[in-house]
């Protein structure tokens, strides 16, 4: 089973524009373009019934207190959780490829509306929607694709694990509103085989130079 992206070769920098944050030019941060990549499979095993799809960040702080704090970085051994940008199941095992902004073209405030997905598959929700629970501007159901955002002031580069599982489920026994640690959880001992692809982003200026 492989997986691939045309929209950056495995393990390279992603580009701004699939992101849901990139710098503003002036010394700030921006909402960035924050469109789905391009993903592409092939050589699924015998009996695949379903593809999940997950996205996660691995290098999110565990703690917030230095997050966005122009006078500090965020230190490197501050132990790091997971953070999950996209939540995708039952695809097709008939389907081969998602198109470049597919399924996210722009940041949506307060998220976009799921679970219902493209190819009749289902969107749970990204972490965004923890994130942004407490800011009554932005709170809400961050359901789908929603691009890397790391703090600007983070002293690692991030890093962007896609994971494509062919499952042996017709239909995740999931309903409403579900997170990626309930996908991982339902699909435990029903993955016949997965693909990685990944990429790395930071929005801190001084590991950009």
């Amino acid at each position: 089973m492989k997986l691939w992206s045309e929209s950056w070769a495995n393990g390279d920098r992603i580009a701004a524009r699939y992101a849901a944050g990139k710098l503003d030019g002036v010394g700030g941060v921006a909402f960035a373009d924050n469109l789905n990549p391009h993903l592409a499979w092939t050589d699924l095993p015998a009996g695949t019934q379903s593809l999940v799809l997950i996205c996660h960040d691995f290098d999110v702080p565990s703690q917030p207190d230095d997050v966005n704090r122009p006078d500090r970085e965020i230190p490197s051994d501050l132990p790091r959780i997971d953070f999950f940008h996209w939540v995708l199941v039952d695809l097709p095992p008939g389907l081969a490829q998602i198109a470049e902004g597919e399924f996210s073209r722009g940041f949506t405030p307060r998220g976009k509306p799921g679970p219902a997905a493209p190819h009749g598959a289902r969107q749970g929700l990204n972490d965004y929607t923890v994130w942004f629970a407490g800011d009554a501007a932005m709170a809400g159901h961050y359901f789908g694709y929603d691009g890397p955002f790391p703090p600007f002031n983070d002293s690692l580069v991030h890093h962007y694990v896609f994971t494509l599982y062919a499952t042996s489920l017709a239909r995740l026994p999931l309903e409403g509103a579900f997170t990626g640690a309930q996908v991982r959880r339902a699909i435990a001992g029903h993955v016949l085989e997965a693909a990685t692809h990944s990429g790395t982003y930071t929005l801190n200026r001084r590991l950009l130079r």
